[in-house]
């Protein structure tokens, strides 16, 4: 967690003159505030929950979803595998979206990108997190993971800056189902930055 957190801060570091807002549907967002916020404006973190375990990895611990990577002949009957754990309701063209860009040409086929290996980190829980030195808010979908007590421990533990925002009749994957939403959220919060 903490290397990723570095890596984003390389990007940040090279990419923009001024410091930048970190946003991400990630614990590796809250990482690089609590780690670099000194060199940051800020930072966004997308329904995150701060727990034992995210979704994706309980269920790559069940195998249940993620499993060991495979070659596909078929592009379209791999695309056709894609799916968001958990489960929910998306816009379509998102979702086809992401699924397009969830694939690779490799030899004897396609495969997806990601590797499994991401879920074996420790993840971030609530004893780790401390007041960072920049601002961080919580962008909490109302029918996400972060629930209202969840969202009263963020503002707890990282400090009463600490903002959190709900997102009406939205789930975990935000961008997928109420990305209008979202992208107003995240406009309306680093406006006032």
């Amino acid at each position: 967690m903490q290397r990723w957190a570095d890596e984003v801060m390389t990007v940040a570091r090279r990419g923009f003159e001024a410091p930048p807002t970190v946003v991400g549907h990630s614990m590796v967002t809250l990482a690089a505030a609590l780690r670099h916020g000194a060199e940051l404006a800020g930072a966004v973190v997308v329904d995150t929950p701060v727990s034992e375990a995210t979704p994706e990895a309980a269920a790559a611990r069940a195998k249940a979803a993620f499993g060991p990577r495979r070659v596909h002949a078929d592009r379209a009957e791999l695309l056709s595998r894609f799916r968001v754990v958990p489960d929910q309701e998306t816009e379509r063209y998102v979702f086809d979206h992401v699924a397009e860009h969830s694939i690779r040409a490799v030899a004897g086929g396609w495969a997806w990108k990601f590797d499994p290996a991401i879920f074996s980190y420790d993840p971030l829980r609530p004893d780790a997190l401390t007041t960072p030195s920049c601002p961080v808010a919580v962008l909490r979908p109302e029918n996400g993971l972060v629930d209202p007590d969840m969202g009263a421990m963020f503002s707890r533990r990282l400090g009463h800056e600490a903002r959190v925002i709900d997102v009406p009749a939205a789930a975990y994957h935000v961008m997928l189902d109420q990305p209008i939403a979202l992208v107003m959220g995240l406009r309306a919060l680093l406006a006032t930055q």
